[in-house]
């Protein structure tokens, strides 16, 4: 059955001539309203986020544009040259923090609306209290996508729109149920009217029509487009390579309390895949990772290892509450949901038949065994788990090899705790990189 094309879904939108210049202190409310006196309940109103900066106020001097940047920016996300993707005061990730040279005198930039929600509301008051209309406004500005070539605009503000429409829990034209589907209604309108608005020919403004759903009822303001922000939790893609790496090093962190939450075993086979690329001597690979996953493996080692350990300690003379004490020290290891105890080999090392030369064989192993583990705690860190190093496994290797059945030339190099922190770490101490180096 055909279907009539008057009866088919559509919208329209269009560009307002007839905008002035807009100069610091106008009000855009009134002058879209001279140049837009027909719009409607259910409208949807695009502005261009620079006529707001420039009605806000937010054109400033800066002979230097990287430093108006450097203002604006709260956090780094990645850099490639000169080109920096950051985030901005106002919590959107993009190219150089939204400062703008074009469109504007020469010698100022042109900052971001300080709160483009604050002013999106201001424009649809302004707009209800000029016309008498309950329409949506979308304040909007141009981004590069991860991914994708080009640009488009995207919402940075809204009032009035319902920004997100969840789908999740409906179903398909199949019937298949829909549990991811979330659509950033407001960057697709805002995409719409940067079809028809145009920076040179003074068009700043766009107005869709036809599309009332998705502006909200009884005059109520909405979320608005700081809902489109992914919160940190949530997203997979928060930094650049080489940031990335930077940051899992500094969340490197010793974690002596852990949650209940399982580790997701393929997260700590994901480390190990990071680990076995540390440098190692003569192409070797003196690495072995034994996971104790369950547990009755974790229990029946450290049960063997605490008995070896209060033995060790009575011999050396410590009273009982000394040993208990010190034995309450390793309750790292048996509270963690998962534990690790990485393995040194020397397959493949040398034998000169002197002290000296064999002694600095296997310091150069374990050198890689150490760079081994370091990559395994950094990328443990970047799965968002974490991690205690502790060396107690070193000190009853024989008890160790023979609880977990290990080979004789495998040496345990202490064992790694890993699982979600109880807590957020402390405050790490900040260390001068330059009292560390000496240069000759």
């Amino acid at each position: 059955m055909s279907v009539d094309r008057a009866e088919r879904p559509a919208f329209q939108v269009w560009a307002p001539a007839g905008l002035p210049e807009v100069q610091r202190g106008d009000d855009l409310a009134k002058l879209i309203a001279v140049a837009e006196p027909a719009l409607a309940d259910g409208d949807v109103v695009v502005v261009t986020s620079k006529i707001v900066s420039k009605a806000e106020g937010r054109v400033v001097r800066a002979t230097d544009r990287e430093a108006a940047i450097d203002a604006e920016t709260v956090r780094v996300v990645a850099r490639r040259g000169t080109l920096r993707i950051v985030e901005n005061r106002q919590g959107l990730v993009m190219a150089a923090a939204g400062v703008d040279a074009s469109n504007t005198p020469a010698g100022t930039v042109l900052l971001l609306p300080e709160d483009p929600d604050a002013s999106a509301r201001a424009i649809r008051d302004g707009l209800r209290d000029a016309l008498g209309v309950e329409v949506g406004v979308i304040v909007s500005d141009t981004f590069g996508r991860p991914w994708r070539a080009g640009l488009t605009d995207v919402a940075i503000g809204a009032a009035g729109v319902r920004v997100l429409d969840d789908l999740r829990g409906g179903t398909d034209a199949y019937g298949n149920p829909l549990s991811a589907t979330v659509v950033a209604t407001a960057d697709e309108l805002a995409a719409a009217g940067d079809l028809v608005k145009g920076k040179a020919e003074g068009r700043p403004v766009a107005v869709v029509r036809g599309l009332p759903q998705v502006v909200e009822r009884g005059g109520e303001a909405g979320t608005g487009a700081r809902a489109l922000v992914r919160a940190a939790a949530d997203d997979m893609f928060r930094l650049g390579t080489s940031e990335a790496v930077r940051e899992a090093v500094t969340l490197r962190r010793t974690v002596r309390a852990f949650t209940d939450e399982p580790v997701d075993p393929g997260s700590v086979r994901r480390a190990v895949a990071a680990a076995v690329t540390a440098p190692a001597p003569h192409h070797t690979t003196p690495w072995r990772f034994v996971l104790l996953e369950s547990a009755r493996s974790r229990g029946r080692l450290l049960d063997a290892m605490r008995d070896a350990w209060i033995a060790d300690l009575r011999r050396d003379g410590k009273a009982e509450e000394s040993v208990a004490k010190r034995v309450r020290r390793g309750d790292v290891l048996r509270d963690a949901p998962c534990l690790v105890v990485p393995c040194l080999v020397m397959d493949g090392s040398h034998h000169y038949g002197d002290a000296r030369r064999d002694g600095a064989e296997r310091e150069m192993f374990v050198v890689a065994m150490g760079a081994g583990v370091q990559n395994f705690l950094v990328a443990l860190a970047g799965e968002r788990l974490g991690s205690a190093w502790v060396s107690s496994t070193m000190f009853c290797r024989d008890v160790v090899r023979e609880t977990l059945a290990l080979p004789p030339e495998w040496d345990p190099m202490g064992a790694v705790a890993i699982g979600h922190p109880a807590e957020a770490p402390r405050p790490r101490a900040e260390r001068d990189a330059e009292s560390f180096i000496e240069v000759r």
